[in-house]
């Protein structure tokens, strides 16, 4: 019994370990994209529940209860999950794309795109984004609310600021004289 707690001291020991460096590094990909601190926080408490989840699942293993029972448990939890969220599968594939954007979208706010659509023009400056959508405000001053599951979807294209287009100096040409 004693070596099955000290496993289990081992087991959480490793998971705040692991949950402290997992959030020091959000925390300087958060700063190196210049993303929101609520952002950056929500993706850190999911990742953290992840790993909390596991970190239980090893702990009762390692107290006797199991693989089979656990593996129930964990199997019946997920299908209960499943089975809540399919009705809802907009809103896990939000979730999903929105931890993607935090990780590997090029944009940031401020930035001007276009998100490529036949329809209507999607084009404006990124006020916000968040882990369901990305707020757009276009030229007219309405703000558009874009689901983060089509933005990957869809072309992005980054659009240049006319504040940071510097007009380049007229070109001279230079006409040789003849002789």
């Amino acid at each position: 019994m004693f070596n099955q707690l000290l496993m289990c001291i081992v087991y959480l020991a490793v998971f705040f370990f692991a949950q402290r460096q997992v959030s020091k590094w959000i925390r300087l990909q958060a700063d190196k994209k210049q993303v929101n601190e609520v952002r950056s926080r929500l993706v850190t408490r999911l990742i953290s529940y992840f790993m909390f989840f596991v970190t239980v699942s090893f702990m009762t293993v390692s107290l006797g209860l199991g693989y089979q029972d656990v593996s129930l448990f964990v199997s019946s939890a997920f299908a209960v999950l499943g089975v809540a969220l399919f009705a809802q599968w907009s809103i896990l594939s939000n979730i999903t794309a929105g931890v993607l954007i935090f990780f590997v979208f090029p944009y940031r706010i401020g930035d001007r795109i276009r998100i490529v659509e036949k329809d209507e023009d999607m084009s404006g400056v990124i006020v916000e984004i968040s882990l369901f959508h990305i707020l757009i405000k276009r030229e007219s001053g309405d703000v558009m609310t874009y689901p983060n599951s089509l933005l990957l979807q869809k072309g992005v294209v980054k659009l240049a600021n006319e504040s940071s287009v510097k007009k380049a100096p007229p070109v001279r040409r230079v006409i040789p004289k003849r002789k």
